[in-house]
């Protein structure tokens, strides 16, 4: 009885510390993307490619820019580990001068709960 007890105890314990190796990581293709100069009323919307690096599917519970000139879009359903995913962010070029936002994404990656990505670059006024 006594090695059944044993046997199921450390049965249960190698289980647990392979459940805790299960994580879910976020690398982004790019962290920064670059409009360059681009016409007032030009395609705002950009998209940033991730791929989820660990074993544990990655939830992105939040995304969130800083002004509401800019306009992301989160992925609705988990990726799978070694699946690929998109974060779409449309700033609204219809107004003039630089853009440097952030977005902010928020996620269950082990090593990166939360990440900030930029978008930077000019709308030109059409001549």
């Amino acid at each position: 009885m006594k090695k059944l007890a044993l046997l199921l105890f450390v049965g249960l314990f190698s289980f647990a510390v392979t459940a805790q190796d299960q994580t879910a990581q976020i690398e982004f293709k790019e962290e920064t993307i670059d409009y360059g100069n681009i016409s007032k009323g030009s395609d705002g919307v950009r998209i940033f490619e991730f791929t989820n690096t660990g074993s544990a599917p990655l939830v992105i519970s939040n995304v969130k820019s800083s002004c509401g000139c800019t306009i992301p879009k989160k992925p609705d359903a988990p990726i799978a580990p070694g699946e690929t995913g998109e974060i779409q962010v449309k700033y609204d070029t219809k107004r003039v001068g630089p853009i440097r936002k952030t977005i902010t994404v928020t996620s269950n990656a082990a090593d990166a709960p939360t990440k900030v990505l930029k978008i930077k670059g000019t709308v030109m006024e059409d001549s």
